[in-house]
């Protein structure tokens, strides 16, 4: 067998393990053969899958190609393919992730059937067999991810996931009849849909009971201040820190370096916040912020509010030439009945990158209802949380325009497989870490632009503003949290104190910085790459310089690290 077939055969072992091994990740990412399957991690299958990415490792080493290098697009894969799996092993063997904190189960286990519910890739009774099969699964599921943890459960990890046990109780409850009668399933899938659901609801129920007898506060309440040493659990160390930094984001600038730089940052971000705003209000940034609460749209308008801040924002880009737009179409339609009451205790994301492998003709981006029959205190306090400001920095262009979406159809048609489904989103993160930099770098960075190019008005251009003083404080809290300098105490603090979060709010992101140690960094990370990638090749072009060629370029390897775009475009 020749040498470009053996790369490619181990390629296609690769994916055929991650599939395998993760079959959530593969029904959000369009491959279906494993739709009827939850993942095991159980003791014995945690194991098994650290024994077959070393085995899976080993072959992609052995593939390498004399004198192939990263320009060449298989061989290219075959290195991030290993670095994903140096990523995987390493979390394994680490004690912080699957070993260590149940939401992540839980999440798994929700989000298996919540993949198959909102999305229509297939018949319905195609999707309503195989979402039995999974809460038939979910009971051994999570009796398996239980044996797993054999640490006490951290405070904070616990209440997150009592919270997610909650959405759990929503979704087989009241989510699942209403799925049934939306869709019309058969009655005789109707029946044993219901009961499994029922079955799955009795796990989820022992779940939160073994939970609740763990140690910490009662389930619902404040958490107590953590100790000097139940704090350091929170971070999954400096070594692991640094293969994240090195094998996942690609990243050859030191963690101190990093942390040094960020925090200068961040102190210089939060000045020019102060000092712009008091130029546009007497009463400064708090000023500014009411007046962005006050502007939103009526009731009536809200969806339609949206799609025009969309239309606007793809009229902007194509009369700058930023970037050439695909034929991408997006909708904004309330979050679906059935998953509705589940959502506000899930990581149920408004935007949910389509499946790159199932390419439905129109891609749903979810939002949270004004309906008519609520209040009007209520409705009025849903428009100022979610006002124009909102709508068109986060839910636009951030997301459902030129951020993400766009990104994401660059990524789908590139050439490079890992390029096309690492930013997947899955059920507590992207499929793989290696596609963090690049997806989430391009979409604050395409923020950056068309606060640029005058899309916003005033009092907006400073809230994206105050967006890069919370990316800024993300990357210090991931470096001190997980290089043990901060305590988690310390990480709530800076959002609290600096960022101006809520104190629940800067207790729930400092949670997620825990759970998921380099993902918070990856914002300013690939943001603060891409800019200096543009102006190194504005340096080097010159006059010749296009900025939509260069972004249309850039996009076009997909979601893998922007340090390695860096090289290939160099």
């Amino acid at each position: 067998m020749g040498e470009v077939a053996v790369g490619a055969v181990m390629l296609d072992a690769f994916f055929e393990s991650y599939y395998r091994l993760r079959p959530v990740n593969a029904t959000f990412t369009g491959v279906h053969e494993h739709d009827h399957r939850l993942p095991d991690w159980s003791p014995d299958g945690l194991a098994s899958a650290v024994d077959e990415m070393l085995a899976l490792r080993s072959a992609l080493v052995s593939a390498q190609r004399p004198g192939a290098t990263l320009r060449d697009v298989d061989e290219r894969d075959r290195e991030l393919a290993m670095a994903f799996l140096d990523v995987q092993i390493a979390e394994h063997e680490s004690g912080h992730f699957q070993r260590a904190n149940p939401s992540l189960a839980a999440g798994e286990a929700i989000f298996g059937t919540i993949a198959l519910m909102t999305r229509p890739f297939a018949g319905i009774g195609d999707r309503a067999g195989a979402a039995i099969a999974r809460l038939t699964a979910v009971p051994a599921f999570l009796e398996g991810a239980r044996q797993s943890i054999t640490t006490p459960v951290l405070d904070e990890w616990r209440l997150k996931c009592l919270r997610e046990c909650d959405g759990a109780a929503h979704l087989l409850r009241d989510g699942i009849p209403r799925w049934i009668a939306l869709e019309g399933i058969d009655d005789s899938q109707a029946d044993r849909l219901t009961r499994a659901g029922e079955r799955a609801g009795a796990a989820f129920e022992s779940f939160r009971g073994w939970l609740e007898r763990g140690s910490g506060p009662p389930a619902g309440g404040p958490a107590e201040p953590q100790s000097h040493d139940e704090n350091h659990r929170y971070a999954c160390g400096p070594e692991l820190f640094d293969l994240l930094l090195t094998r996942g984001h690609r990243c050859d600038r030191p963690r101190t370096a990093l942390a040094a730089e960020a925090q200068q940052a961040l102190d210089e971000a939060l000045e020019q916040l102060h000092t712009r705003a008091r130029t546009i209000a007497p009463g400064g940034w708090p000023e500014v912020q009411q007046r962005l609460m006050s502007a939103h749209p009526a009731p009536g308008d809200y969806l339609p509010a949206y799609q025009r801040a969309w239309d606007a924002c793809r009229e902007r880009t194509q009369a700058r030439d930023l970037v050439t737009w695909p034929d991408s179409p997006l909708r904004y339609v309330p979050i679906p009945i059935h998953t509705r009451g589940a959502a506000p205790f899930l990581y149920y994301l408004h935007y949910r990158s389509p499946a790159p492998f199932d390419r439905l003709p129109m891609h749903d981006y979810v939002v949270t209802p004004i309906e008519p029959d609520l209040s009007p205190d209520e409705q009025l306090r849903r428009l100022r949380a979610t006002n124009m400001s909102v709508i068109r920095l986060n839910h636009v262009v951030h997301h459902g325009a030129i951020g993400h979406h766009v990104q994401n159809y660059y990524a789908y048609a590139g050439a490079s497989a890992i390029g096309r489904v690492a930013a997947v989103d899955c059920a507590s993160r992207i499929g793989m870490f290696q596609g963090g930099t690049m997806a989430e770098g391009w979409a604050c960075y395409a923020t950056d632009l068309m606060d640029e190019v005058g899309f916003f008005t005033p009092e907006e251009s400073l809230a994206q503003q105050h967006t890069r003083v919370r990316l800024l404080a993300r990357a210090v809290v991931d470096i001190g949290l997980h290089e043990r300098s901060l305590t988690f105490e310390d990480a709530v603090a800076v959002y609290r104190d600096r960022v101006g979060m809520s104190p629940d709010a800067a207790r729930g992101e400092a949670c997620k910085n825990s759970m998921f140690p380099g993902t918070a960094l990856m914002y300013w990370l690939g943001t603060d790459a891409l800019h200096r990638l543009r102006r190194d090749r504005q340096r080097i072009e010159g006059a010749s310089f296009s900025l939509g060629r260069f972004h249309d370029r850039l996009l076009g390897f997909g979601s893998i690290p922007v340090p390695l775009v860096a090289e290939l475009m160099s």
